[in-house]
């Protein structure tokens, strides 16, 4: 009895085991013969995919340059500070208890304490009043406490918040920040980043149209061959196969040549742009597709591809009847 149960568990697995290696074999042969077919057909696959690539480059080129856009704004934030200038009656040593109190803040990033002799050492040096300055007998220059924010260009409304409450603090006199820079500054990245989602969202629409009219032409040249496959009981799942494989290798491609063309974009402007960098004293190399980017974006190219053959296939199919 049990080598009857284990004869018959022996047979199941390996009946699941040839079904398996059946379905694979038949999807790689699929795969590589639809790849055979695009190679045959060389000048009209390159054509679609050229076409299809340079949509992609666009799309990922304008991602790209948002990407360095933000690298930038990332650079000069430190610029973008907040000054506390105390009253005239606080001391160095209170301003450093002040400093002390407000590094508690986890919105900060950084604060730096300008003391009276700092302050009027850095006046004399940048004013051309030294001479005159040296008579003064009282130093009328106030303690200023140096703020940089954290994420300051992310999210204006907490930023505004900040300052306020810093205002409110007894020992400062008045606050300085250049809040509409940062308003002009935040409303360019947010119109870019919408740029980038629209044009993405365009473009993919447009691989989408080409791939579903390239394959739309592939299976009205071979109609006769679908014909036949219905008259002996092919299902669409098994037509469509080949097409849809079809479409996987025209976005994988376009993917590829697509990454290729951003690189030799980006190449091209990297020296000038380099150079101009260090004409302002500036380290800004500019940014490359990384590894993840170029997966995630091959992976979406192919998956567009698949789209484009299903959803002409689909409707294509009902239409074809068998003579």
């Amino acid at each position: 009895m049990k080598n009857k149960v284990h004869s018959r568990h022996h047979r199941q697995s390996s009946g699941f085991s040839d079904k398996s290696q059946a379905y694979l074999h038949i999807h790689l042969h699929a795969l590589f013969s639809s790849l055979g077919r695009l190679c045959r057909n060389s000048f009209t696959s390159l054509m679609t995919i050229v076409v299809m690539a340079i949509a992609i480059s666009l799309a990922s080129g304008f991602y790209l340059l948002l990407a360095n856009m933000q690298q930038l704004t990332a650079n000069i934030e430190a610029s973008n500070q907040i000054s506390l200038f105390l009253k005239s009656g606080v001391s160095d040593r209170a301003g450093e208890q002040l400093v002390q109190q407000i590094r508690k803040n986890t919105q900060l990033d950084k604060v730096v304490l300008i003391s009276k002799k700092q302050a009027l050492k850095e006046f004399k040096d940048y004013s051309g009043f030294g001479n005159a300055l040296d008579v003064l007998e009282i130093n009328p220059l106030p303690v200023v406490i140096q703020i940089l924010p954290k994420n300051t260009l992310n999210d204006l409304q907490s930023l505004e918040q900040l300052l306020i409450e810093l205002e409110q603090l007894a020992q400062v006199d008045f606050s300085q920040m250049d809040m509409q820079w940062v308003e002009r500054l935040q409303s360019i990245m947010q119109i870019m980043q919408r740029g980038a989602i629209l044009l993405s969202g365009l473009l993919s629409l447009a691989v989408l149209f080409i791939t579903g009219n390239t394959i739309r032409l592939e299976l009205q040249n071979r109609q006769d061959e679908v014909q036949i496959a219905k008259l002996v009981g092919a299902t669409h799942s098994f037509i469509q196969r080949p097409f849809l494989y079809t479409g996987f290798w025209l976005g994988f491609i376009a993917g590829i040549m697509a990454c290729l063309l951003v690189a030799l974009m980006i190449m091209m402007i990297q020296n000038p742009i380099e150079n101009l960098s260090i004409l302002y004293d500036g380290a800004f190399n500019l940014l490359f597709l990384n590894l993840t980017e170029t997966l995630v974006l091959l992976a979406m190219t192919s998956l567009l591809g698949i789209l484009g053959a299903w959803g002409v296939l689909h409707y294509q199919l009902q239409q074809i009847k068998p003579e």
